[in-house]
């Protein structure tokens, strides 16, 4: 059986380039419509929730793509040490959350399905965690059963210092070059596309 892409090899490849072009786009449109239902949550006066407190925070611009991102040597919550070999010649997932975030509390499952799913492939996830207590995200972690290598935020704070917004994540090529950089929700599909950058 001869397949249209046996017929049209180019008419195929550009089927292909099309799909994916409207799926970024797709990707693009969701995180604006999330920007915008937040703004709008914010303006409500929805502040027990928290999510006035993380849109006036303060913190860095998201890296650029293509920057070079080093990595420090620190301390992880169950007290073993994380190095920079630990993500050398692998994609290096950086993740921002805090126990209280009720974005973080939709997100992290995924995270954690994503770390747990290709990190035999090359995928290193590093969840930075700005609670005030180091107690407090320990306690979340182990009551949610999540196993990502977890730190607090504070350790390296120098280094990468964290964006604005919550949660945050920022995705370092094996080439040490970031290659993704998202402040808010991502959704469950955008979190496993994360993926291809293996």
């Amino acid at each position: 059986v001869r397949t249209l892409a046996h017929v049209d090899p180019v008419g195929a490849r550009l089927r292909a380039h099309e799909e994916s072009y409207c799926k970024e786009q797709a990707m693009v449109n969701r995180r604006r419509v999330m920007g915008l239902a937040a703004r709008r949550t914010i303006a409500l006066g929805l502040a027990p929730l928290g999510l006035a407190a993380m849109a006036a925070e303060p913190g860095a611009p998201l890296p650029p793509l293509g920057s070079t991102l080093a990595a420090p040597s620190l301390t992880l919550l169950d007290g073993s040490v994380w190095g920079p070999e630990q993500s050398r010649g692998k994609v290096l997932v950086l993740y921002w959350w805090a126990s209280w975030c009720p974005f973080c509390a939709e997100q992290s499952p995924h995270m954690d399905a994503l770390w747990r799913a290709h990190r035999s492939q090359g995928l290193e996830l590093l969840a930075l965690s700005i609670d005030k207590q180091p107690a407090a995200a320990s306690a979340h972690l182990k009551a949610k059963g999540y196993g990502f290598p977890a730190a607090m935020a504070t350790q390296v704070a120098a280094v990468w210092p964290k964006p604005r917004g919550l949660p945050v994540v920022v995705v370092r090529g094996r080439d040490g070059k970031v290659v993704f950089a998202e402040s808010g929700s991502l959704f469950p599909e955008d979190v496993q596309g994360l993926k291809n950058f293996l």
